[in-house]
């Protein structure tokens, strides 16, 4: 593992054996539509267009990306301040500071990170916004395969799995449809975790919008480059078998360990999210 005060060295997107040519702006990407919810400059008109589509139909998905990130946020300092060290945030998407590594560093400078995400587009931008200060790496990796997650240089060369490990799965296992089994995935993921560790997890839910608009936004989905799949609270509660969730247990993120009062909102009662922090014991 490298040592601490070692900045790690990031691949460029060539050496990760891909050119910018073979990033496919032909189809919506989802890291790209949650990237323009938040505001950001860094997708494609398809993109656009597919999550203009969702927000015809959903128009809570802007306050839900924005309290989903606050959630990360949260979550992030509240594993820092637990004492974990070392990060893999996978699915890490489009580069929005503050990220991951800004948010843990604020709580203890020396915290590690390894960014994880299938989107070449990520990829590239990982050296100027995610790793440049050290201390942290990319892998160009998918949630289903766990082993080349695991077993990636920039994740094995980086994490010490005899000490505890936050794992971020914050709005990603909604990609994973139930064919790929996402239960699997995620005991594959947190296997090598040791007591002391912690999982987060958020994910969209059926719970709160009537099916056929769900339906619908499901639909947009099947042109980008991954399908959309919610699920009821119970199913997601089960990827923390295992796991004891840490208070307020599994929420909706704005109610997730608020650092201020949460306004009297409908809007942000029916974000149609689940989220929760695990500790392994």
């Amino acid at each position: 593992m490298n040592d601490a005060s070692e900045a790690t060295h990031v691949q460029d997107p060539g050496e990760e054996g891909f050119s910018a040519e073979q990033i496919d702006t032909s189809r919506p990407h989802p890291a790209r539509m949650y990237d323009y919810w938040l505001g950001g400059q860094d997708n494609y008109e398809v993109d656009r267009r597919a999550a203009d589509g969702v927000a015809a139909l959903l128009p809570d998905i802007y306050p839900a990306a924005r309290e989903n990130r606050g959630f990360l946020h949260r979550a992030v300092r509240a594993v820092t301040r637990r004492g974990i060290r070392q990060i893999i945030d996978v699915g890490t998407g489009i580069p929005t500071s503050p990220n991951t590594h800004e948010v843990a560093r604020a709580v203890d400078p020396g915290v590690r990170v390894a960014y994880v995400d299938n989107d070449p587009i990520v990829s590239a931008y990982a050296g100027a916004k995610l790793t440049s200060t050290g201390n942290a790496a990319f892998a160009l990796a998918d949630v289903r395969d766990p082993r080349a997650i695991l077993g990636h240089p920039a994740v094995a060369g980086l994490i010490d799995f005899g000490q505890p490990v936050a794992l971020l799965l914050v709005a990603l296992l909604h990609f994973v449809p139930d064919e790929a089994d996402p239960g699997g995935l995620v005991a594959a993921l947190t296997e090598p975790l040791p007591p002391g560790s912690c999982v987060v997890i958020s994910h969209g839910t059926t719970d709160f919008h009537d099916a056929e608009r769900l339906a619908a936004v499901e639909k947009v989905y099947e042109g980008a480059a991954a399908t959309l799949t919610l699920r009821p609270r119970e199913r997601i509660l089960d990827f923390f078998q295992g796991w004891d969730l840490l208070e307020p247990g599994l929420v909706q993120p704005p109610f997730w360990r608020p650092e201020k009062p949460v306004p009297d909102d409908p809007v942000l009662r029916g974000l149609g999210f689940w989220s929760g922090v695990a500790v392994r014991p």
